[in-house]
Order: structure tokens, then sequence, then C-alpha cells
């Protein structure tokens, strides 16, 4: 689109950065007589609710951080034609992955920045706030009268630590995302402290740690990079090994915070020697190659790519599993695979339990408006208000079909409906509520004398009926 002459009350200077989702401006606050960078959702995302509410979580996400190595906002607004921006504090000294492209980076140097930008990684999660997209484009530089520092950039893959474990959109840059957070475990602040261990590798090397571009590739690695001592000479057996401890794929093996990790790689820059406990690299047993599908320099030209995948719900009730990764891969990744992803049935696992829900479920849950999805093998779990959209299954040792069944609270009962579900024997029960809504459910004999329970209430035909049809169980 053409520069407009300006946003809000902001003057535009020029285009600083682009990506799928937003573009960046330097503009001058005419006000206060400032430069400032502002952040405006691209227009071809403009109707899209989800990436709207995505995009102003990452305001809100950085407004909740008063640090000075996390990048600040300063104002928010919307433009004439409705699209939402941000007005960030403008880091005039470039990134660090345009300062790793161009050279080596002094020892001194690395460890200074990685150091300034585990700051801001601890004053995030001091507030709840995971990153979870931690890579050498995200860190920016501003000048000051001392120096420069580095700052932390883009939360729009932010994630809250109380909203990790819910159904969520995960996403990550694959040459520095986290092995649990693309296989869709519940995550703390180490997939944080493995990214900025990653960032350290390639800041130290020149090279992205294992040279992956895909999700599909980042689930295959299994031990930690090679030492970069084989990649630069002067780099000290010490901070090698402090460095491939944070890039252990075991996140139990990992440092176990970033006071521990960022204290001893500060210790191992001046002091030279191996922190206790840890192994010499010449020890270390020589990691199998990496399951690259690029190489590193295009691992590396490729870091402002990020993929997303889908995050399970973990929890003793279900959880959502990362079978969408897949699907993403299929559509190209990055911005593509995503919006080809909002429009895609999440695949819920369970003990056996399979089902397809809706993404809009997904969304529902992570915006809290109430328990969207529910697996649950505990049919004392389902006592809910059918105005709750969601599927409840259960499994049960009983070799006949029921004649009857309770509704859910407000609706009525009526007589069950037989059926030949493929090749099964099947009872539909179909409830009218008094909220307008129906509630469908269907019981399926299983083979060994076993009843699967589907509960289905939402008010879309369409939708009952698909997540109705996709329950299985396989023992």
């Amino acid at each position: 689109m053409d520069q407009p002459p300006r946003i809000g009350r902001y003057s535009l200077v020029r285009r600083v950065g682009a990506g799928g989702f937003a573009t960046v401006w330097l503009a001058r606050d005419e006000q206060l007589d400032a430069e400032v960078a502002v952040k405006i959702l691209s227009d071809n995302w403009i109707e899209d609710e989800d990436v709207r509410r995505r995009f102003l979580a990452e305001g809100r996400f950085l407004r909740k951080v008063d640090s000075l190595y996390v990048v600040g906002v300063h104002d928010i607004g919307e433009a004439e034609d409705g699209r939402p921006f941000m007005v960030l504090t403008y880091a005039d000294g470039g990134t660090l992955a345009e300062r790793i492209k161009a050279g080596p980076l002094e020892i001194a140097e690395v460890v200074r920045v990685i150091g300034q930008v585990g700051r801001g990684l601890k004053h995030l999660h001091s507030r709840g706030v995971l990153h979870r997209d931690v890579k050498p484009a995200n860190v920016l530089f501003r000048t000051d009268p001392a120096g420069d520092r580095a700052m932390l950039s883009d939360l729009g893959l932010g994630k809250s630590l109380a909203e990790v474990s819910r159904i969520t959109m995960p996403g990550g840059t694959p040459a520095y995302v986290a092995p649990e957070q693309v296989r869709g475990e519940r995550l703390d602040h180490r997939a944080d402290l493995y990214s900025l261990g990653a960032v350290a590798y390639a800041a130290f090397t020149g090279q992205a740690p294992y040279g992956v571009a895909s999700l599909s590739a980042v689930m295959q690695i299994d031990t930690p990079p090679p030492s970069m001592a084989t990649l630069r000479e002067d780099i000290s057996d010490a901070i090698d090994v402090v460095v491939r401890r944070a890039l252990e794929p075991d996140r139990d093996k990992r440092w176990p915070d970033l006071d521990s990790f960022l204290n001893a790689l500060r210790d191992a820059h001046t002091t030279g020697e191996v922190p206790p406990g840890l192994v010499p690299a010449a020890e270390m047993p020589t990691p199998a190659a990496p399951p690259a599908d690029v190489d590193q320099a295009t691992a590396l030209a490729s870091a402002n790519q990020s993929t997303v995948a889908t995050e399970p719900k973990r929890s003793v009730r279900g959880r959502v599993i990362a079978a969408l990764v897949a699907l993403v891969l299929a559509a190209g990744g990055g911005y593509a695979g995503y919006q080809f992803v909002l429009t895609r049935p999440a695949t819920v696992e369970y003990s056996g339990l399979s089902v397809e829900v809706p993404r809009e479920w997904s969304q529902k849950a992570e915006r809290g408006d109430g328990p969207a999805l529910l697996v649950s093998t505990n049919t004392a779990d389902w006592g809910k208000s059918s105005q709750t959209d969601g599927v409840y299954l259960g499994i049960t040792n009983k070799t006949e079909l029921p004649t009857t069944a309770t509704p859910p609270p407000g609706c009525q009962a009526i007589t069950g409906e037989k059926q030949d579900f493929d090749g099964q024997q099947a009872v539909l029960f179909r409830y009218p509520c008094s909220d307008a809504h129906t509630v469908l459910e269907r019981f399926i004999l299983q083979p060994g004398g076993k009843l699967l329970q589907v509960q289905v209430r939402d008010d879309n035909p369409e939708n009952r009926q698909a997540v109705l049809d996709s329950a299985s169980y396989t023992p």
C-alpha cells in the first residue's frame, strides 16, 4: 500500500519493517518532537477478529513491562480506515540479525547483549508473560549517550503464563524455537531460555544451532548442537558448554532459570573455567548429524518467518495434539500457514478417545469465554449449562445401549433413535433446550464390552453433526 502521510497525530517518515501481520513505520510525534515507531495492522487482516485481538494483546503485554530491555508501548489507537496501531520505542540501531549478518561479533559484545536480552526476558516473566519468539530479528538496539542497549521486541506470539496450558495457537521460528513448544507441551520460562541460548549460539558463531527451517525437523532434535568451537576458534570451552546446556532438547537438563544461565555465561567469559558439574566439550559425545532441511545461512536468513502450530490443552481431562503441524507445513508455513490453520478443525485425543472440533472453539477457550472444550472420562464433569459450546466424551464398561438418558440442565428428555454408525450399533438423543440450543448425544457400542458416549453442544447444526460424527475410540 502507498505510504499515508500520517497515522493519528504521528507523521510518517519511512517504512522500517513489514511482516505478514503488520507494518512498522518510523514516525515523528509532532507534539513531543520525538521519533517513534508506529506499528499498524496490515490492511489484509483488518476483518480478522482473531488477528486484531492478537495485535492488541501484544500492546497489553508490552504495557505490562516497564523495562529498559523491552520495547515500550506509548500509545495505541485506530487509523481512519479502522486498523489498530500502536506507538513503540524507536530502535535506531537496527537488529541483532543485521549485526550477525555483517560479520562476527566480539565475544564480550555477545555476552553483553545476551545479558541485556536476558534481563528483558526476566522482566517479562516476572509479569507473567512468555515471549515465545526470541530470535535475532526481535532483538533491537537503541543508541544512548553511553552506547547502545539491546531491547526485546515483537510480542505478537506472547502468552501469559496462566494461559499456556489452554488451547491456543503457539508458534515460533524453527531455528530458535524450543522443541517442547513445537510438540505442543505445556510451556514455562525454559522455552524462552532455550530460544535465548539459540540466539547466543547464532551471535557467537554466525549460524543458527541446527539449521532447521521446519517444525518437522525441530521435532527430530534429540541432542545439543555441535560445539561452537568447531565454528569459531576463539570460543572457550567454558562458554561453549554453558550455551549448549541452554540448548538441551530435554528442558529438565537445561539451566533451571535465566539467572543460572546468565551468571554462568558471565563467569565463563571472565574466568574461562567450565562451571562445576558440566562436562567439557571434548568429553561430550559427538551429536548425530542435525536434522537440517536447509543450510545454516538459509536458516539464519529465514529468522523472520514464524511458523504456527497447535498447542494442546494439557490436563487430566484432555489435550489437543499438535496434529495440525503437517497441515501448516502443507500450507507453506509462516503467515500463510497461520491463516490456513484458522480455518481447520483441531484434533483432540485422550486415552484412546479422539474427536475433531472447530477452530473457533479453541479461540473461545483462549479468550477465557468458558470451558469451550472438555474431553473427559469422568461423566460427573458433564453437568454444565447447555449454553457452553463443546464436546464431552467418555468410555464406560457397558454391553448394551441405553434406552433413556439424562439430558443436560435446561433440556428436555427424549426417546433415543437407534442407528447403525459405521457398522456399530448406536443410539442418538436430540435434546431440545430452553435456550433454543439443541444438544446431540450418541452412545456407540464398542468391541470388548465398552460404550462410547459423545455429547455435542453448539447452536450451529453443521458443527454439531461434524463433531459428533468425528468421535471415535481406539483401545
